[in-house]
């Protein structure tokens, strides 16, 4: 069976982009690969965390993934630092990478902004690591968004080079996989901004964890257009906010776009909004509900930490060795 790994940051208030991005098309994939997924907060300290914060996003992280359909039982569930073969594999990718390859890397341009000289190396050369997470346990496939495609193709020139160098056929070349609509949400606010939790409002996203009052109210004041819906998605080029609304109610109703446009041609967005909200607090509700359960359970949770980590150590550890062997580390 092919094996998938893929991560994310324990930030803490996840939201609907985290939902329909990502966590919805892991738990789609994990009858049909062997699914690795990682609550990665080696990259999360690549930025200051308030320690305490940390521990407690990694824990509200998880829930989240258990509470939308993460079976621990069925895949790999654990948190990044308790798998030490991840820096070391890292390690030796920093002397693998280029600096070239790195300074192309637009993530960190948009990370650091204008302040480059005061951003951690941690930062610059977190895509080494990100490489690490996944060639550490030779995954074949990696679901991903648009934004990560860059990452996914130096990840394939690391093992590309690491084979070339050492004369093996060690690792393999990874494949993306790109699923569903609504595979990047944007803001409620301004449909030309990606949804984060690091936006001041708190009316541009819908958090997991928020009720059936808040999801309506939220959509309700939603930024649209003052044009109704048109019956062909080619027609939402130029109308973000629109599109966005749509694409997010096509991917909670496993619609096409195109499916969505006809149900709606003609439709003002207060009938549209009415029945998104609807549909929003019928799929994320239970979700909503079900994390809070968890968050209040913390030695459940990390005890899935910690059975996810042994499992993953069991796989990583000998393909680390192996890597130490063929670089010519001396082990007696």
């Amino acid at each position: 069976m092919n094996r998938i790994f893929s991560g994310v940051q324990p930030t803490g208030n996840l939201h609907l982009g985290n939902y329909l991005g990502a966590i919805r098309n892991w738990v789609r994939l994990q009858d049909d690969y062997a699914c690795i997924f990682c609550v990665v907060d080696l990259h999360a300290i690549t930025q200051w965390q308030e320690p305490a914060e940390l521990r407690a996003s990694t824990r509200e992280v998880t829930a989240g993934m258990v509470a939308a359909g993460i079976r621990p039982e069925r895949c790999i569930l654990f948190n990044q630092s308790q798998v030490s073969a991840h820096a070391e594999l890292a390690w030796i990718f920093n002397c693998v990478a280029r600096m070239g390859w790195l300074n192309r890397m637009t993530q960190f341009k948009e990370k650091a902004g204008k302040h480059r000289e005061n951003a951690s190396a941690g930062l610059y050369v977190y895509p080494n690591l990100m490489a690490a997470d996944i060639l550490l346990y030779k995954a074949t496939h990696v679901p991903v968004g648009e934004d990560q495609k860059q990452h996914l193709e130096l990840c394939r020139d690391i093992a590309q080079k690491f084979n070339s160098d050492y004369k093996v056929d060690f690792f393999p070349l990874i494949e993306p996989i790109i699923l569903g609509e609504a595979s990047r949400v944007m803001s409620l606010r301004d449909g030309t901004k990606k949804m984060s939790k690091s936006d001041p409002s708190d009316y541009s996203r819908i958090n997991m964890t928020d009720d059936a009052d808040a999801i309506v109210q939220k959509i309700r004041k939603a930024k649209t257009d003052p044009d109704p819906l048109p019956g062909d998605p080619v027609e939402l080029v130029n109308r973000p906010e629109a599109a966005n609304l749509v694409g997010i109610y096509a991917a909670l109703a496993d619609l096409a776009t195109a499916e969505v446009c006809l149900r709606y041609d003609g439709a003002m967005f207060s009938k549209f909004k009415e029945e998104l909200a609807e549909l929003a607090v019928a799929k994320l509700g239970p979700i909503g509900a079900e994390m809070k359960r968890l968050k209040a359970d913390a030695a459940y949770v990390d005890g899935i930490l910690k059975a996810g980590a042994a499992r993953a150590r069991e796989i990583a550890i000998p393909i680390l060795s192996e890597v130490q062997e063929i670089v010519g580390f001396l082990r007696v």
